[in-house]
């Protein structure tokens, strides 16, 4: 992947990225995520990690996606009523986050300047065999956590929208 495109991807990946913190809508910010999922994806199958890019996309634009709009739906989620904020505040807040935004250029800067070269792979290197091999292995507590941990969330939206029908 050349660098243009690489940084073209990146922008791209950023602004999808930021509509899911600064649209109003959960619908539009659950639509702005998975269009970052998929741009992400992209990032995967010029990096010719083919089984990864599958893998976000059917996990995470998929399956989470599906999950996570169930719950907007479920919870019925109404938009805030706008309230005024201090204009010191809002300036503040765009200071620091061009500070901030200036440290991660630097520090990005000087750390991709002195990166050793990068290491060649194994050949098997992203296979499914290996993949499935460290999932199933080393993982699989983790993996079991994470599945425990999205079926509370959904019991845990049910329980919510039925106490607010009651």
């Amino acid at each position: 992947m050349s660098e243009i495109a690489f940084y073209l991807l990146a922008g791209a990946t950023v602004a999808a990225a930021s509509g899911v913190l600064f649209l109003r809508n959960p619908v539009h910010c659950a639509l702005s995520l998975v269009m970052a999922l998929f741009l992400i994806a992209v990032g995967y199958i010029a990096l010719d990690a083919h089984l990864v890019a599958a893998l976000q996309i059917i996990v995470y634009a998929g399956a989470v996606m599906v999950l996570f709009l169930f719950v907007i739906m479920l919870l019925n989620l109404q938009p805030d009523p706008a309230e005024a904020a201090h204009p010191l505040l809002k300036l503040g807040a765009a200071g620091a986050a061009i500070a901030f935004a200036a440290i991660v250029w630097t520090v990005v800067r000087d750390w991709s300047a002195a990166a050793p070269p990068p290491a060649t792979l194994a050949a098997d290197f992203g296979t499914t065999v290996v993949v499935s091999r460290n999932l199933f292995t080393e993982h699989m507590v983790a993996f079991e956590l994470t599945s425990l941990l999205l079926l509370v969330s959904v019991v845990g939206a049910v329980v919510l929208a039925r106490r607010d029908r009651d």
